[in-house]
């Protein structure tokens, strides 16, 4: 056993141990959450507007801060976006995520350092969690690839801006750099297909352990490389251990990527997006996703059946049932108040 390997399933340990704590604790943990929020955002415009003030538990916040999607709460976007300060949260954002909007056009999501902060450890933790369930860790000596939109950033307003992906790229953990591909300056290539082909030229001699990405960008990988080197990827990468996805339903794509693997992979299953990281895989046991309730973002629930009523009811992780489904609603640490996700 290599020292890296020892080291992480000591780690994954502990992470294990403090995610046992909350988990056991989800309504104290919740409330936690929604007093810091409440904190933060009493220093802001939005704060003042809604009167945060007199908020002091959670009916009074129900009362005072009505839901709303991206294009409700534009007014308050557009001014984070012109540069001014305080406004959704403290201070200003250090970066936008720039993402097409269905109904309105681009939107400018804010993210702060406490924000990306969480989705790091989240990404980080649910491999952890898998290390501690399964006990193998052989993989973390070998290399790791991450199929992202390019980390080259815009700036707008002395914020800047670009795909959460690409954002997210600037926050690989240092004891995984020698492991990281591909490498910085192909990772930095605009155009998909000469990424894609870039990125087979590099691996395709390595020893790939952990790939991760979009289902859709990921099969385009394998196929490149199979064209290219006429072998299975499983045989290919004969350490091939782990796959990591998210953005997308995989059961779709997954008699796809038996066939171009040639084996069966484990899997690790994540809910991010640009508005936060909401929840990871924690299981090889069962189905479903672990909802991170210590990420600083409280959540509240409209049965998905009564959201478009003129009526509905807006309840907390306490009162969800099992079996129903519900219209996810969300205050954050960058400054969306019980926002429609």
């Amino acid at each position: 056993m290599s020292i890296k390997t020892f080291a992480a399933k000591i780690f994954a340990h502990r992470i294990a141990k403090r995610t046992e704590k909350w988990v056991k604790n989800p309504l104290a943990t919740q409330e936690k959450v929604f007093k810091e929020l409440v904190s933060k955002g009493l220093a802001t415009k939005f704060g003042a507007d809604h009167n945060f003030a007199s908020i002091k538990n959670y009916t009074d916040f129900r009362n005072q801060v009505p839901i709303r999607d991206y294009e409700e709460l534009k007014n308050y976007v557009n001014l984070v976006v012109a540069g001014e300060e305080d406004i959704l949260w403290p201070g200003k954002p250090i970066y936008f995520a720039k993402t097409s909007g269905t109904t309105s056009g681009a939107k400018y999501i804010p993210i702060t350092d406490v924000s990306i902060k969480e989705q790091v450890k989240a990404s980080r933790n649910a491999i952890l969690q898998y290390i501690h369930e399964t006990g193998k860790a052989d993989f973390v000596s070998g290399k790791m690839i991450f199929l992202q939109g390019s980390p080259v950033l815009e700036e707008k307003n002395g914020i800047k801006l670009g795909r959460l992906s690409g954002i997210s790229a600037h926050y690989v953990p240092n004891y995984l750099q020698k492991n990281r591909m591909p490498s910085w300056e192909t990772n930095c290539i605009e155009d998909w297909e000469t990424k894609v082909e870039a990125i087979v030229e590099e691996t395709k001699d390595e020893d790939m352990t952990v790939i991760a990405g979009i289902p859709s960008w990921v099969q385009m990988y394998f196929e490149r490389l199979k064209e290219n080197t006429n072998q299975d990827i499983g045989d290919l990468f004969r350490n091939f251990e782990l796959f990591i996805y998210g953005g997308v339903n995989y059961e779709p794509y997954r008699k796809k990527f038996e066939a171009l693997i040639g084996r069966k992979v484990a899997s690790i299953e994540l809910f991010p997006a640009s508005e936060g990281f909401f929840a990871y895989q924690n299981s090889q046991k069962e189905n479903g996703m672990l909802l991170l309730l210590d990420a600083g973002i409280f959540y509240e629930f409209v049965k998905a059946d009564e959201f478009f009523e003129q009526e509905y009811e807006r309840i907390t992780i306490k009162d969800v049932e099992i079996g129903v489904d519900y219209v996810m609603i969300i205050s954050t640490n960058v400054g969306l108040w019980a926002y429609n996700l």
